[in-house]
Formats: C-alpha cells, structure tokens, sequence
C-alpha cells in the first residue's frame, strides 16, 4: 500500500503536465478568496440566522456562527496544507488519492459528487424562488407550475444552470471576473443592511444575551439521544447547550470553502495563493456571519425573527420595505454564484477522477482553446439542470452537508497520513501541532454529522453503496493505477 500512495503521488503531479490534461494557471490569491466568499455567502446569512437565534440560540447565535467557523478552520488548516503540497485538481479527492489509495479516493470522490452537484441543484431552486419573487415586487406573476418547490418544470433554475455551465465552459478566468462581479454586489447589499441596520438597534433586544435553557423533546440527529442516553443529558434549547447546538446547524452556511482547493491546478502560484485564498475566505465570511446576526437580533427580540427571511422582516417591522427588495437582489446575486461555484467545483473532481480511470478517461479533456474540462462541464451542467428543473430538493439538502463533513474527516486524515508516508515532499503551508490538530478537526466534523436526521443518515449510506457497485462494475476495471501495478 506504501508503494501505492508514492505512485499515487507522482501519478497525481505528472499527469497534470499532460497537454491533453493540463488545465490554464490564471487564478490569483484574490480569485481565490472571491471564490471562497461566493460559494460561502449565500441562504446562509439571509435565512438561517433568524431561524437559530428563534429556536436554539438567542442573540447568542452570534457565538454559534463562531464555533461553526472554528470547526471550518480546523478543516481549513488541513486543507491548505494538503492544497499546497499536491496541487492539483479534485480537492479531498485527489488528496485522498495521494495519502490513502486508490479505494479510499473513490470514497471520497463518490462522497463529493453527492455534495457538490446535489448542492448546486438544491441552491438552482432557491435561487428561482428568489427570482419568482423578485418578478412579483415589479408585478410579474410566474406560475406555481414553473418556478417553486411543486413546480412541473422549474423553467428559471434550468435557465441560470445552462447560463452558468456556458460561463464556465468559456473559461474560469471569465468565470472569477463574473464572480468578482456578483460577489462585489452581494457583499455591497450585505454591508448596506448591517450599517443601516445600526441605526435601527435595541440594545434592550440583546438581553439576556443567552437566554436560560429550556428542555426541548424535539430531536431529529443523532447526538442528542446518544447524549441523553450515555451522560442523563436532557436535550435543551437555548442556554449554552443551545448555543452549540445551533452551531450544528449555523455550519451549513459555511459549506463550500474546500471548493477552493477544486481549483489548485488552475492557480498560478498553489502553493502560496491556495492557503491564503482558503483562509482569508473562511476568515471574511465569519466576520460577515457575526455582523449581520447582531445586526438583526439587535433590530427585533429573538422570538420574534421570521425563520425564513430574518433580514427583510427586521426592517419591514423598523417601517423600511424597501430594504426587503435590496435584500431580495442581495440574495439573489448570492445565490447566482454558489451555484457557479459549486459546478465548476464538480466539473474538477469528475475531471481528476476520468483522468485516473475511474471514470471514462474521454471525460478528462480540456477545450483546445478554452483549457477548462469542457466535457466534465456540460455533464454536470445537464444533469444539475434536469435535478433543478424536475426534482423538488428541499428534502434532500442536509444530503450536502453529511457529503461536506465526511470530506472534512478525509482531509484530515489525509494530513496525518501524508506526513507519516512522504515526509520529503515540500510543503509550503504546515498544518501546526499534527496530529492533534488534525484529530480534532475529524471530532469535530463527526460530532456535527451526528446532530444531522438519522434520514440523512439512511440516504447518505444508500449512495455510498450504490457508489460501491459502480467502482466494482467499472473503477476497479479500469484504473490507470492498477494497470501500472499490474506491468510492475
């Protein structure tokens, strides 16, 4: 197996030379960290602040989104230095082609596909919704039969995921710049709420700011019962309990930084922009996280925030509707590039995956004149599109978040066992006090899953062995790391 990881390694850096592989270097640090904004800044901060601060947290929600981040930074810091030290396209994926082999890697890869393409189909519907109701403020009514939840044919999620997947058919420098685009605006709007929103606060609204723990018989993960049943811990919401708990939930809106490292062979400089473009990301969104949710919590009583749009109803409540609009636009350029990102993220791990033989090798080609998977691209831009248009997701999306934390427990991982195999490859970030950093980050990332549906759980398990059969009938077959083995 130590032989398999070394060639792993080397198979990994080589094959990213080929021209017919080899993808364009154009990404600076800052396209990076825009990346990581993008993906990061979406439903998150628009919805979930008022729904945790109303039922787990108080105005404590704030503390929440603090520990959620450094659960991400745990995961972060493993991230950067496995980014760095193999930098080349599929993220967790080729990380954990490198560190453990090749079965684990399909593992990993099969576990990003349900992430990241299920992700984008989940974000294309609320994107529509916000569309829908956008249109209805200027005085267009769509139909329910094309645009929602029960819609036949969500027709305006399938419109964004074609408009996208040319975008980033034509090149991911195109790509970054519409990024910068959107997220300038985005950001824009959210630093508009938080200084008007100032002007609107109670500091009477903040007290108390944990509010005492109140026993709560509602569970649906698994940690609580476990805690119950192991400690005579009765589940609670609010007090400090509540305020972990609430950062279970408040993680979701953090999902998407690794998809930085999806781009690792499109960067200039990996080994320097790739670390910094993860962190400042994660760092910048926890700020933003932070702000808004004192922001609103100061603006109306916890108990009293609307669980769906916390944002618009503070200051439609402060006698300021026009803000719910600005909010809407806001909200709809957030949600624009998370879906971008997390296709062209998906573009690149089904790309690293063709290129080992996992999957059909014809699927690792660049446009000749492009260099973007152009191939991986249009795949997962017509499939995204027909789960957008077709499927009603809301049921499905913690799917993305057990799919995200199980990566987290792999790269971690990974970072141990790299250390311990090639103790010789240059590694321009290091991961501080391994592997105890490490360890904590897969603690972390398993205590979070634990506090998802035990639904969650049973689909999650269904596609990893669904992704087991298709290794067996196809993976197994056709690795290019098995054939090498096999002629010695």
């Amino acid at each position: 197996m130590g032989i398999w990881r070394t060639k792993a390694v080397e198979r990994s850096l080589l094959d990213a030379q080929k021209s017919e592989h080899r993808l364009h270097r154009s990404l600076s640090a800052l396209d990076l960290a825009v990346f990581g904004i993008g993906v990061i800044v979406g439903t998150g901060i628009f919805v979930l602040t008022g729904r945790v601060a109303r039922e787990n947290a108080g105005p404590a929600v704030a503390i929440s989104f603090v520990i959620a981040a450094v659960v991400c930074g745990l995961a972060a810091i493993c991230y950067a230095e496995l980014a760095s030290t193999v930098p080349v396209a599929g993220s967790a994926y080729t990380f954990s082609y490198a560190t453990a082999g090749e079965f684990p890697a399909w593992i990993i890869g099969w576990d990003l596909m349900l992430e990241l393409a299920l992700g984008a189909a989940v974000v294309a519907v609320g994107w529509s919704g916000y569309f829908a109701s956008l249109l209805a403020t200027l005085g267009v009514e769509l139909p329910a039969s094309m645009v929602g939840e029960k819609a036949i044919l969500n027709i305006p999620a399938m419109v964004i995921v074609a408009v996208l997947t040319a975008v980033l058919t034509v090149g991911v420098k195109l790509s970054a710049r519409i990024n910068l685009v959107i997220v300038l605006v985005k950001l824009s709007v959210i630093l508009l709420v938080i200084v008007a929103g100032l002007f609107f606060v109670d500091t009477a609204n903040y007290t108390p700011f944990v509010p005492p723990a109140q026993p709560t018989p509602a569970v649906s993960g698994l940690a609580a019962p476990l805690i119950q049943v192991l400690f005579g811990i009765t589940p609670v919401a609010f007090g400090w309990l509540g305020v972990v708990s609430a950062a279970a939930i408040v993680f979701f809106a953090y999902i998407g930084f690794d998809v930085v490292a999806t781009a690792a062979e499109e960067t200039r400089n990996p080994q320097r922009d790739l670390p910094i473009g993860i962190i400042v990301s994660l760092a910048a969104c926890t700020a933003l996280y932070v702000a808004v949710s004192l922001v609103v919590v100061g603006m109306r009583p916890y108990r009293e925030l609307n669980p769906d749009a916390p944002l618009a109803d503070a200051f439609r409540a402060v006698g300021q509707p026009v803000f719910a609009t600005v909010i809407s636009i806001g909200a709809l350029a957030g949600l624009t590039t998370v879906v971008m990102i997390l296709m062209m993220g998906q573009s690149r791990v089904l790309f690293a995956m063709s290129r080992d033989g996992l999957l059909p090798e014809r699927l690792a080609r660049v446009h000749p004149e492009y260099r973007t998977p152009y191939r991986t691209t249009l795949l997962i831009g017509t499939v995204t599109a027909v789960l957008a248009g077709l499927i009603p997701l809301s049921e499905l999306a913690e799917l993305v978040n057990i799919g995200t934390l199980f990566a987290f427990m792999g790269v971690a991982a990974g970072v141990i066992v790299l250390r311990r195999t090639r103790p010789d490859l240059h590694r321009a970030f290091r991961t501080p006090y391994v592997p105890l950093l490490p360890i904590l980050s897969c603690l972390a990332s398993l205590y979070l899953m634990l506090n998802l549906p035990v639904e969650t759980w049973i689909r999650f398990s269904v596609w990893m062995v669904i992704g087991l059969f298709v290794y067996r009938w196809y993976g197994y077959r056709h690795s290019r790391l098995a054939a090498d083995e096999a002629r010695g």
